[in-house]
């Protein structure tokens, strides 16, 4: 077991290296000139030369890859060209609210996707299974921000319950909080809910037709035991599996929610970067999201163990 952990966290290194020459090439191989950005539109060819030269734009490419990656080791992501700020501190300023709602969509994907999941396929070919099927499907084709906006229309303009955009730190209001994450939560979750749904279903199907739990119905063991100790637990390496891989999903939903909802988060910082053409800003957010898809996925190949025993690794 701890020689798997060893290698799984060795096996990380290459994979992040890999992402840090993609990032660093981003800059390179844009056809925009981050002198040119920062000279503006009335600078001079001298003007923008000098700029090169103090950004180190005119060295080789591989003096500035080991000059940007000695930094980056040193936790020195480079200055935003639109602020001037060290892109660590508009990136921590970002990661609470991207956070947040990150953690509160998985909280409320994986604790209603998993039992509904299991009900489907405990009731296969019943009204109750086309319903959740239909609503994994309707969750997984409709974009992001069609689903925001109609949480919007019914949630904050008919209803009035909760706010149209903005957000509240949980450590000033958590009432306020959970009122601004709650519709974010689900337009971000309904594709995730989706995804691990159909995943338990399809798992589940396979596990309920197995000797030992037609052996367990045998033995007079009751229906709720029968899913949950005996098939759901049987069931969980591929489920987790499609929860690491779904982060992916959240990922690139994130953008998308956190502009909807005007949240103040790293996808948003994204997207503005990506308007002002502000290259070191999008190689920290793609570099910080990476690093999170990467150590995610890891945790879920070391929960396999916690689930299926019968793993050695």
């Amino acid at each position: 077991m701890i020689a798997y952990i060893i290698r799984r966290l060795l096996a990380t290194i290459p994979i992040m290296a890999l992402v840090a020459v993609f990032v660093f090439m981003l800059l390179h191989l844009s056809p925009t000139d981050p002198a040119l950005i920062i000279a503006g539109d009335f600078a001079t060819p001298e003007q923008v030369d000098e700029i090169r030269r103090q950004l180190g734009l005119n060295a080789p490419l591989y003096q500035q890859f080991l000059h940007w990656a000695g930094n980056l080791m040193q936790g020195d992501l480079g200055k935003s060209i639109y602020s001037g700020l060290p892109v660590t501190t508009l990136i921590g300023q970002r990661v609470e609210p991207t956070l947040m709602l990150t953690l509160c969509t998985m909280l409320i994907a994986i604790v209603l996707a998993i039992p509904l999941g299991v009900i489907a396929a405990w009731k296969v070919g019943t009204w109750i299974d086309r319903t959740v099927m239909t609503l994994a499907v309707f969750g997984f084709s409709v974009p992001v921000f069609v689903i925001g906006y109609l949480l919007i229309l019914g949630g904050s303009r008919k209803l009035g319950w909760f706010p149209v955009q903005g957000y509240t730190s949980i450590l000033d209001d958590f009432g306020g909080f959970v009122s601004h994450i709650t519709l974010p939560a689900l337009a971000l979750g309904a594709v995730y809910m989706a995804l691990i749904a159909r995943m338990t279903r399809a798992t589940m199907l396979e596990v309920l037709n197995e000797d030992y739990v037609r052996t367990a119905y045998a033995k007079g063991l009751a229906t709720r035991k029968v899913l949950v100790k005996h098939a759901l637990k049987n069931a969980m390496v591929p489920i987790s599996t499609t929860i690491g891989l779904g982060v992916a999903l959240l990922i690139g939903g994130v953008v998308v929610t956190e502009t909807v909802f005007a949240i103040p988060g790293l996808g948003r910082l994204t997207v503005d970067a990506v308007l002002r053409t502000d290259y070191p800003v999008i190689q920290g957010v793609i570099l910080v999201f990476s690093l999170t898809y990467v150590l995610l996925n890891l945790l879920v190949d070391l929960s396999y163990v916690l689930f299926d025993p019968r793993i050695r690794y």
